[in-house]
């Protein structure tokens, strides 16, 4: 039977996805078999799963940490914003509906049974199963129908180490204030804890560690210091975007909407030594000497277009167009390319219609129906193989889809302008496929290093699970893990 630990963080963005895929990593090297879960995640950046549907990409970093294909079993609810005030919710890897941030927690309750449906489901026939938490136990005043954190663990009998973030200040206030707000119940359930993100002398903060283990009674597992190496795995995090990468002369431009999906498209080019990839936020230009502008996948692809105007990065990208720079359009950002969006059924919001950019010949009409699938095809430009997914609602047409991007079972995808600098896909994920990705940026003039991909990410797993195991107690995490019944 297996058993199963829980992570969870005294604050968001402790570390805990990183933590929960170096201990899945650190499992599968001691000879376990280890699965990830996370009851509930809110996260625009998706990968689609072996069984044909969705799940934040921070749990598919943790599968591949485990050596096995992402279900949607390993993250049952997907909240994925689509306004300040509404996100969809996935459920099981498929759309469910669309709820507002108020009419949530009369929802939650609805939602325990499919989690401990899949936790269940995921525990059969593995060693060890690694929970992550989303936000903290401590907001206490979620706790109600909580399938993140406490509900979770208390209802599935699952044991929590708690994680602080010591970059951010404050820690010791972390750890004892979360001790001091939950209740006995939810308290009783945190076996120990750990402190991430140390910088300089660990030695230095053995006070405050001891200080925490006496306050709160709470086994102390380990100080992590800073791992440099988290920037060559995805990002889940769209506030962990912007800057500058690389410092190669052939230099990029992705623009960060405000609901930017599935941005670790740009994982694999950040890596490469001839590229400089620079992520331009709202209030930044696109920078002038650009050689390709990538405008990536959104899942608000109308509002997105209208904030993308108030920016007045249109503009700059029709001065980038006029230079002969070149465009890549994913997704989202395909469909805005076009001349128009049409929402008939206010699938994105309220109906209507948009005026696209108008560098491609193609429309686009958004459409109840969510296309999710794993895709394998041609690079019509190269003729080179590729892989990806798609993800997206929307169906887009004109004549610039007789000049397709790839070709996928004998069918065209994507469009390619007149004058073939101007590109657009549906396809997510092309980037990681070496060939490709080399053959891609060949015929932009630049040429890709001899690194691979997934050898990066694989080697930096190793590494971050060697890490780990250096600073952290993880056979006492491991022992703490409860079978369960």
């Amino acid at each position: 039977m297996a058993r199963a630990i829980m992570i969870q963080g005294a604050g968001s963005n402790v570390g805990k996805s990183l933590l929960v895929a170096g201990l899945c990593r650190a499992a599968r090297l001691r000879g376990m078999t280890v699965r990830p879960f996370k009851p509930q995640n809110m996260s625009n950046n998706a990968a689609v799963t072996v069984d044909g549907g969705e799940i934040g990409r921070a749990q598919a970093l943790q599968a591949w940490a485990a050596g096995v294909e992402p279900v949607t079993d390993m993250n049952p609810v997907l909240l994925k914003p689509e306004s300040e005030r509404g996100a969809q919710v996935i459920v099981q890897g498929q759309r469910w509906q669309t709820v507002r941030a108020a009419d949530y927690a009369n929802v939650k309750p609805k939602l325990m049974a499919p989690v401990l449906q899949s936790f269940r489901r995921l525990a059969e026939g593995c060693d060890l199963i690694v929970v992550e938490g989303a936000g903290s136990p401590a907001e206490v005043n979620l706790r109600a129908g909580d399938i993140a954190n406490m509900g979770f663990a208390c209802a599935a009998e699952v044991p929590v180490v708690l994680v602080g973030d010591i970059d951010r200040g404050g820690v010791i206030a972390q750890m004892v204030g979360t001790h001091a707000v939950l209740t006995p119940q939810d308290r009783a359930m945190i076996r120990g804890f750990a402190i991430n993100k140390f910088r300089g002398d660990p030695q230095l903060f053995d006070d405050g560690y001891r200080m925490i283990a006496e306050q709160t009674g709470w086994q102390g597992l380990g100080v992590i210091p800073w791992f440099a190496k988290a920037s060559q795995l995805p990002a889940e995090d769209a506030l962990d975007l912007g800057g500058a990468s690389g410092s190669g002369t052939f230099k990029i431009a992705c623009l960060v909407f405000s609901r930017i999906a599935n941005f670790d498209d740009m994982d694999p080019l950040k890596l490469e030594p001839n590229v400089r990839l620079t992520m331009v936020r709202s209030g930044q230009p696109i920078p002038g000497d650009t050689d390709l502008v990538i405008l990536p996948g959104t899942k608000s692809t109308r509002a997105d277009l209208e904030a993308m105007r108030a920016e007045g990065w249109d503009i700059d990208l029709a001065a980038h167009i006029r230079r002969n720079g070149r465009v890549l359009g994913l997704c989202g950002g395909y469909q805005m390319l076009g001349r128009r969006i049409t929402d008939p059924h206010g699938i994105e919001g309220t109906a209507g219609e948009t005026l696209g950019l108008g560098h491609l010949d193609i429309e686009t009409v958004m459409t109840p129906d969510k296309r999710l699938t794993r895709v394998t095809g041609i690079h019509a430009s190269t003729d080179v193989a590729l892989e990806g997914y798609e993800i997206h609602i929307g169906r887009s047409d004109g004549p610039d889809r007789t000049r397709p991007f790839a070709v996928i079972d004998g069918a065209p995808e994507g469009a390619i302008s007149p004058n073939g600098r101007i590109m657009g896909t549906y396809l997510h994920g092309l980037f990681t496929e070496d060939l490709f990705r080399q053959a891609f940026l060949a015929q932009l003039g630049t040429q890709s290093g001899p690194q691979s991909y997934a050898s990066t990410v694989d080697t930096t797993l190793d590494a971050l699970a060697a890490h780990l195991e250096t600073h952290l107690n993880i056979t006492g995490i491991f022992e703490m893990a409860q079978h369960l019944n």
